[in-house]
Order: C-alpha cells, then structure tokens, then sequence
C-alpha cells in the first residue's frame, strides 16, 4: 500500500468511526426515550420527551453531513497520481502534507503529518490545477509545491 493510501484509508476509517459513533448516539436516545415513555407522566416527561427528539434531530442532521464527507471521500482513487494538483491529490508544500479532499481532522501516517483540507479553502484554492514549482503567497506565507503524490 502506498503512502497515499494509507492516509485515504485512515481517513476513511475516521470518517466511517464518525459515523458508527453518531448511530450509536442516535439508537441510544431512541431506546432512552422508549424507556422513558414507559414510565414517566406529567409534563416533566413531555419535557424529557421533547429535549430527546431535539438531541436526536441534531444528531441526524451531524450524521448527515459525516455521511456527505464519506460519499465525497468513496469517489476518490488513491491510486492516481495527477501532474496537475486535482481532489485526492497528496501535495507536499513548504515540507508539509496537504491532502486535497476535505476538511478533516490532521492525521499522523508513518510518523508523518497529514493536513486534509478542502479546495474551497483559500489554499486549497490556490493549490488545485497547478504544477510542482508552482509558488504563492497566503497571509505573508511563501509556498513551494514541491512534490505531487
């Protein structure tokens, strides 16, 4: 397995971790609130009742967006190597790992770090469509595109 597929894989693993966490949650308020009906009344439990589906609601509406960065992550190919910096790509800038895909949490991968971000963000921005060499400035920072994997 290559490099760059190890980080696609341990992202995919966290993305899908994510996932499995917010079912959890969710199937967890729905056997709390079963619970619950059967032995509370008043408006206290009404109350219970309400707060529950509202956690839940928030918690669909997270599992949502965890399952769009999944979808977004299932069309990559780890496996390509473009010359021009495109979604997936794994570009080194300035000694750093950029992985081109989405905005995730920074990973470690044979003790070297990952930064995954989006191409809407101003460097991923800058960084889709250009070659090894290409220069550009962000905020006063100066960055090389070094390698493309």
């Amino acid at each position: 397995m290559t490099f760059k597929q190890k980080i696609y894989h341990r992202y995919h693993q966290l993305v899908q971790d994510r996932i499995d966490a917010f079912r959890d949650m969710i199937a967890a308020l729905t056997e709390d609130s079963k619970n619950d009906a059967k032995g509370s009344a008043g408006d206290k439990h009404e109350t219970a009742l309400s707060m529950m589906h509202i956690e839940q609601e928030k918690l669909n509406t997270k599992l949502k967006e965890v399952l769009a960065q999944k979808a977004v992550l299932d069309k990559l190919d780890s496996s390509v190597v473009a010359e021009t910096i495109i979604l997936g790509s794994l570009v080194k800038a300035n000694g750093i790992y950029l992985y081109l895909s989405l905005a995730l949490p920074k990973i470690s991968v044979d003790g070297i770090n990952i930064i995954a971000l989006s191409p809407q963000s101003p460097l991923g921005n800058k960084l889709m469509g250009n070659k090894v060499g290409f220069a550009f400035e962000i905020n006063t920072t100066k960055y090389i595109i070094e390698e493309i994997l």
